[in-house]
């Protein structure tokens, strides 16, 4: 359930992105939702959209749809950090299986569960166009590749370290 302050920083955020007169009007909800999701830590949750849908003026199915189709979009709560694996040929060849197994072993989670700790969400992904570094993996905006069982299991523990400080 969103709060009266959520609901307020939802409207804070929507009026923002209406009054940025460097976007396109097809733009809007999109960047809406994306600084919604921000604001939520990797979700939106249903009563935000609705707010969305309210204040933009635009059918909640609209919305929907939008949070539906695009794989970076969840309605679902999520790790702080969101984990997509990259599911393409090129990682698969050069060890993505392997990075697969050492992420769930570390994590203790499946593709499309959050590890216990609530900090790591791991997600299939189509091609994040870096197949030069494959296997790759991307931990909410950045990316990591020629990865090796060692090196994810360094990001992991070294994400975990920086939590703890």
């Amino acid at each position: 359930m969103v709060s009266d302050k959520e609901l307020q920083a939802i409207e804070q955020i929507v009026n923002g992105v209406v009054t940025d007169e460097s976007l396109a009007e097809g733009d809007v909800l999109i960047n809406c939702l994306h600084e919604i999701q921000n604001h939520f830590h990797n979700f939106v949750p249903l009563e935000a959209a609705e707010k969305v849908a309210e204040m933009l003026n635009v059918p909640q199915s609209s919305v929907y749809e939008v949070l539906t189709f695009y794989t970076m979009f969840s309605v679902e709560k999520r790790g702080k950090y969101v984990i997509r694996v990259c599911n393409s040929l090129p990682c698969h060849v050069t060890g993505g299986k392997e990075i697969v197994e050492t992420l769930k072993k570390e994590l203790g989670c499946d593709f499309s569960q959050t590890s216990t700790d609530g900090l790591f969400t791991l997600e299939k992904t189509g091609c994040l166009g870096l197949c030069g570094v494959s296997p790759v993996i991307m931990i909410n905006e950045e990316f990591y590749g020629n990865l090796t069982r060692d090196k994810v299991q360094e990001i992991i523990n070294k994400i975990r370290e920086e939590e703890r400080d």
